[in-house]
């Protein structure tokens, strides 16, 4: 008897249909099946945010979430930011401000940021911090990457008055 259960979703707004063993986590879905690198594997605990993507619009630890736990939700990865060749507001923000330095953290701070300007359009320094509190780089000391954050928020807001 076969573990494999079936798994419809759409990720980054592309729909998938495949079948997966009961057991494997949504990372691994991610980056074996569909090949989508850009989630990063670090802890495996979920404490560092290298592996975070949304789901339905919230963040969530994709290397302890089981695959079949998305089945029939969206789900968004760093991949899944840029509208063709144009980069979405908070990664062009990382870009222009340092907001990285080895990229191996940026995509869950992308993510966790992507979320965050969603619900909150105005974030203080102290709200960025906490929001970005689950996802941890070793480069930086963070100052950089609020900063980034504050001028996503900025140019997301003039946009929308636009």
């Amino acid at each position: 008897m076969s573990d494999r259960q079936p798994l419809h979703f759409w990720v980054n707004d592309e729909e998938h249909d495949l079948e997966v063993h009961a057991h494997r986590f949504l990372i691994d879905v991610l980056r074996e099946d569909l090949k989508l690198t850009g989630t990063k594997r670090a802890c495996d605990i979920g404490v560092c945010g290298s592996c975070t993507v949304l789901v339905d619009g919230r963040s969530v630890s994709s290397c302890l979430m089981l695959a079949l736990r998305a089945d029939g939700a969206r789900v968004r990865t760093v991949e899944g930011l840029t509208h063709g060749e144009r980069l979405h507001p908070v990664q062009q923000a990382f870009l222009e401000h340092w907001g990285f330095q080895c990229g191996y953290c940026t995509p869950g701070m992308l993510l966790t940021t992507v979320e965050l300007l969603a619900h909150e359009p105005s974030p203080s320094r102290e709200t960025i911090r906490e929001a970005l509190m689950g996802n941890l780089c070793r480069c930086t000391g963070y100052r950089k990457i609020v900063d980034s954050v504050l001028a996503a928020a900025d140019e997301l807001q003039r946009a929308r008055s636009a």
